[in-house]
Formats: structure tokens, C-alpha cells, sequence
């Protein structure tokens, strides 16, 4: 079966589930799977996938931590992603799926040809924990990725047919001991400064921060400048045991599974992270603050560290299985 593969790359939650997907997909050696990459420069790469297609695809721009409406207009080429629609050759495929991945969405939707959804996104199709929404988000939101069959992921099933995350995360047979004052931040939206100013004076912690600002790796007395890097964020991330991130989706599911003390912040007029932040709240999961202030994250950090951790299954395996065996069961069904 020759599958292509679509991958949104706007911040890296989707690029780690096409990771954990291209891991279980090794166990199928019938499957012949190719990755369309879109929404970030080709040179940021796409994971543990090295051999990919690009296009530019359509991303968000963000300004002090909110979606900057004019920047995104101005950088999303609207003629290049619609010429790209038109020319993706689509023939050649028994499968086609996106994890909300616009350009295979809309060029699969222009030919009828039948597409399988992956990702969080689809999880909003159900009645589940929603801020933000209004008509023309709603819209936005179904109209900018369409599949056929969507498979929703979430932190919980809401009584719906959703299925638990996709997890790119390798536990050691014996995790290492949370060292009580090491916090990671990962805040790729909002300003270095800010960060650094509210951090500077809270020296009884460890800060490490990852952010795609930094392009080596420094350390100034309590605070950890680190570049993006997927094997070194997921290695500080084990033996940490508080988190401060935005509300997007991996990360946190990661933290769940490990255990970790989490305070996120949603990305202002975004309705995915909104609406994340809202379930966290309603799940007890995590703190939410709606501002970055040392108070807030001062007091947080002296709480009690009460930690949510929820046991996820091998979920990429799972569905790796049910595309390898022509994915029969209904989407109820595989819930």
C-alpha cells in the first residue's frame, strides 16, 4: 500500500506525532509511506523524517505572544498555496492522509478523492471543551484542513469517539528522579526579554528554556539558553519536574504521561489553545494563567506539586495496525 503522509509544521506538535507514526510505521514493511511537509521552512526538517516533500503550505505568525492577524495575511502566499492545490499529483496513492495538513487536505477535496484525518484539530467536530470559538473561527477551523474520515486525539474522550494522543516520547525502564527545582520553559511565541525579565531574580530554580530564537546553547548562573532539540528537550524533560509552556497539544500530552507539574499559557486569539487550556482546567491537569507575570509563576512554583499523570497506550502502534489492515474498524470501533 503506497500511503502520502501530510504533516502541518506550525510549532512542533504535529512534527513529533508524524515522528512517533514514522517509528510504528517500521513494523509495516508493505507500507510504502512518503511525507509532505508544509507551514515551516524545509530547512527546520520535519522530526526523525528525513527524507520528506515540501510546500509552503500556510502558517500563523505570532507577535508577544498572540496571532498577529496583518503578519499572517502579509506572510501566507495565498497564489503559491492554491497553485500547489492544483498540481500535487495525488494518482499515484492508495491512501492519502493529513494531520492537518492543508495543501493534501484541499488537493484530496478538489479531486473526491476519500482522505483519513489524524491530529487534535479533529477532535473538534464533538461537543468537547471550547474557548474562543465563534462563527468564523468554526469555520476557519473545518474549512482549513477538510477531511473524509477524521480521527480526533485528546487528553479525554469526552464520552466521543476520540482517541488518546499520539506520544513520541521513549520512558526509560527506570524514569530518573525529578529534581525539585529544575523547570523547563518552552515559549516559542512570546519574546525572549519577557521571559529573562520575569526569571531573572527567582535564582532558587533552575531555568532551562528552549526557544527558536537561541542558536547555541549558554548558561548565565540559574539560566539555561538552550536551542531547539528534540533529543536534548526530551532528555531535560525527564528529570524535571515543572513545565511552563503555551497550550498546544504534544508537549503537554508528554507531560501527562511522564507526570509533570505544568502552567501554560494559551496563545491569545488562538481557539485550539484556548480550548486547551479550558479542558486542562476542567480536567484538573494544569494550571492556566493568561499572562506571563513573576507572581503568578512564583506562586505556582510554591504550590503544592500535586502531579496529573495519566497512563496513554501505544497509540501510534495502534493505528499504524488498523491503516496497515485497510483500517476496517470504524473510528468508534478503534475508541
Amino acid at each position: 500500500m503506497k500511503i502520502l503522509y501530510g504533516v502541518q509544521g506550525t510549532g512542533n506538535g504535529h512534527i513529533s506525532r508524524a515522528s512517533a507514526m514514522f517509528e510504528a510505521f517500521k513494523s509495516y514493511p508493505d507500507l510504502e509511506v512518503e511525507w509532505l511537509l508544509s507551514g515551516r521552512d524545509q530547512d527546520l526538517g520535519c522530526g526523525a523524517i528525513e527524507e520528506f516533500k515540501w510546500r509552503r503550505g500556510l502558517t500563523f505568525i505570532t507577535s508577544a505572544g498572540k496571532i498577529n492577524a496583518w503578519q499572517t495575511l502579509r506572510h501566507n502566499k495565498l497564489k503559491t498555496f492554491f497553485t500547489d492545490v492544483k498540481e500535487l499529483d495525488l494518482s499515484s496513492y492508495d491512501l492519502v492522509i493529513s494531520d492537518y495538513e492543508p495543501v493534501i487536505s484541499h488537493a484530496a477535496r478538489r479531486r473526491k478523492i476519500p482522505l483519513t484525518g489524524i491530529g487534535h484539530q479533529y477532535a473538534f467536530s464533538f461537543d468537547i471543551p471550547k474557548s474562543g470559538a465563534n462563527p468564523a473561527v468554526n469555520f476557519i477551523m473545518k474549512a482549513y484542513a477538510p477531511v473524509t474520515q477524521p480521527v480526533g486525539l485528546h487528553w479525554h474522550h469526552f464520552n466521543y469517539p476520540i482517541l488518546p494522543p499520539i506520544l513520541d516520547i521513549d520512558l526509560p525502564a527506570e524514569m530518573p528522579v525529578a529534581l525539585t527545582n529544575k523547570v523547563i520553559v518552552y515559549l516559542p511565541f512570546e519574546s525572549i526579554q519577557s521571559i529573562f525579565d520575569i526569571i531573572r531574580d527567582m535564582s532558587t530554580y533552575e531555568f532551562y528554556i528552549y526557544h527558536p530564537q537561541f542558536i547555541e546553547d549558554r548558561d548565565e548562573r540559574h539560566i539555561h539558553c538552550r536551542k531547539i532539540s528534540r533529543l536534548g528537550f526530551k532528555k531535560d524533560l525527564l528529570d524535571a519536574q515543572h513545565v511552563i509552556t503555551n497550550s498546544g497539544f504534544e508537549l503537554i500530552s508528554e507531560c501527562l504521561q511522564i507526570g509533570k507539574h505544568i502552567l501554560t499559557k494559551p496563545l491569545h486569539g488562538q481557539m485550539e489553545q484556548l480550548s486547551n487550556a479550558k479542558a486542562l482546567q476542567e480536567l484538573g491537569y494544569a494550571e492556566v494563567i493568561k499572562i506571563l507575570k513573576q507572581p503568578l509563576i512564583g506562586d505556582w512554583l510554591e504550590k503544592d506539586k500535586s502531579l496529573a499523570q495519566v497512563d496513554y497506550p501505544d497509540v501510534a502502534s495502534r493505528l499504524a495496525a488498523w491503516i496497515a489492515n485497510g483500517r476496517r474498524e470504524s473510528t468508534e470501533e478503534l475508541a
